[in-house]
């Protein structure tokens, strides 16, 4: 498909259809976990799996970091027909082979004290624990489904990178289903169903690299260091956005068995699955635009990227709306998906829900911002956008709220973070305006 001068409304529709099945399907993963441990422990199972969602951001956060960071820079080469995109691609791999197993050593040597301070009491330490069990031997392959999923489709393969998250996400529900109710496993079983789903999805994506269409090759790296910075500074906000949803949803933890205890930590956790897929719609709409933008940033066809910016904007707020909608006339069904609610936590969890969603309404519109920023090589804004949000803003305000004013204002935090970026995010875009991107790449 020409990205460069092909229609721009057909060639995003498609991208956006393969990237928001793999979006979706990719949330699976933790929502069919948390919904199957919730029915079959009750309050306590979704209350430990919201312990263990940090683990997940983490890994994820990593891979996108090599992944997102390496294929931008890809893109754009590849949009400047420079010859040495390549080079990107090995040097991103060999970074996602580093942090594989930096995950495997912390997994390994630091998971007790880790999960204690994400939130676990002695009450849900051993149910949490139990579930890390295939996720300690397995790690890394979810780290490399982000990475070769970011890869394949800046080359032309979206459809391939969708099918193999879709088949995967089809394999860990009745995964989830036949080990932890028919094989009466419990909460290892959902571990491991979600492990072989994830191993399930990397194999698929690897068959890529048998097509004639592949155009990815390990190759020699010429100024490996400089390059791979490169890629660390470039996919950093985007890592950041997941990293920093590990460190808030620790912050949300602590602060809810301080003042609120388990019952309201068990509606957060069915309200951090909610967001995880009120994210990924925005990455679904960033991850369809980065490819296109990196291209003709790099040709630089800024009337192309307008046209762009306000097509994938313009979706990206569809979302949210939609998500504000469901959240505010039927918070009750989204807990009676995720788990056999007591009559406490049906007493409590339509208020929680809806005042902490109408943070939705902003969420997808800022994720979106920073693969904006990155495809057009501005990662100072990026970044700057990934911050506020995602530690500077809402940890400030779950820390003080509480303190300041009552226990229940702990559910305003996010909301008002959110609100606050996306004013910031829509000013940072209307000031870069896509007026030089005729530039050389490094210019800013």
């Amino acid at each position: 498909m020409d990205l460069e001068h092909g229609n721009i409304r057909k060639i995003f529709f498609r991208y956006f259809a393969a990237a928001f099945g793999s979006a979706c399907i990719l949330c699976v993963y933790g929502i069919v976990d948390m919904a199957v441990v919730g029915q079959y422990y009750g309050p306590d199972g979704t209350a430990a799996m919201s312990v263990v969602m940090p683990f997940f951001n983490i890994i994820y956060a990593l891979g996108l970091l090599a992944g997102i960071g390496g294929s931008v820079l890809y893109g754009a080469e590849r949009g400047r027909n420079g010859g040495t995109q390549n080079e990107y691609f090995t040097a991103g791999f060999v970074e996602a082979v580093f942090f594989s197993l930096l995950v495997w050593a912390i997994l390994i040597f630091f998971d007790e004290p880790l999960l204690y301070f994400f939130g676990a009491d002695d009450e849900l330490f051993p149910l949490a624990e139990e579930y890390m069990v295939p996720i300690r031997i397995a790690a890394p392959v979810f780290l490399f489904s982000q990475f070769f999923g970011a890869f394949l489709r800046n080359d032309g393969a979206p459809g391939l990178a969708t099918a193999a998250v879709l088949i995967s996400g089809v394999f860990n529900v009745f995964g989830d289903i036949f080990f932890v109710f028919v094989l009466d496993m419990g909460i290892i079983g959902a571990g491991i169903a979600t492990c072989m789903g994830s191993g399930v999805s990397v194999c698929i994506m690897l068959t890529h690299f048998l097509s004639r269409k592949n155009t990815l090759a390990l190759v020699r790296v010429h100024g490996f260091w400089k390059k791979s910075a490169g890629i660390i500074v470039s996919g950093f906000a985007t890592f950041f956005t997941d990293f920093s949803l590990g460190i808030i949803t620790v912050f949300f933890n602590r602060q809810i068995m301080s003042y609120l205890g388990s019952a309201a930590l068990a509606v957060f956790g069915i309200l951090m699955n909610i967001n995880t897929f009120v994210q990924c719609c925005g990455y679904s709409v960033g991850q369809a635009a980065q490819p296109i933008f990196s291209v003709n940033y790099g040709a630089g066809r800024s009337d192309r990227m307008r046209d762009l910016l306000m097509l994938a904007g313009g979706t990206a707020a569809a979302f949210g709306v939609v998500w504000l909608a469901l959240v505010l006339c039927v918070p009750n069904a989204f807990v009676r998906i995720f788990m056999s609610p007591t009559d406490e936590v049906l007493a409590i969890a339509p208020s929680i829900i809806r005042d902490y969603g109408i943070a939705f309404l902003f969420v997808p519109f800022n994720v979106f911002s920073t693969y904006y920023f990155q495809s057009v090589m501005r990662p100072r804004m990026s970044f700057a956008v990934s911050l506020l949000r995602g530690l500077v803003l809402s940890g400030a305000l779950i820390m003080l709220l509480p303190a300041v004013f009552s226990a229940d204002a702990l559910w305003w935090a996010m909301p008002l973070a959110e609100g606050i970026t996306a004013v910031v995010a829509m000013a940072l875009i209307w000031r870069s305006r896509l007026g030089d991107v005729s530039r050389p790449l490094g210019a800013r």
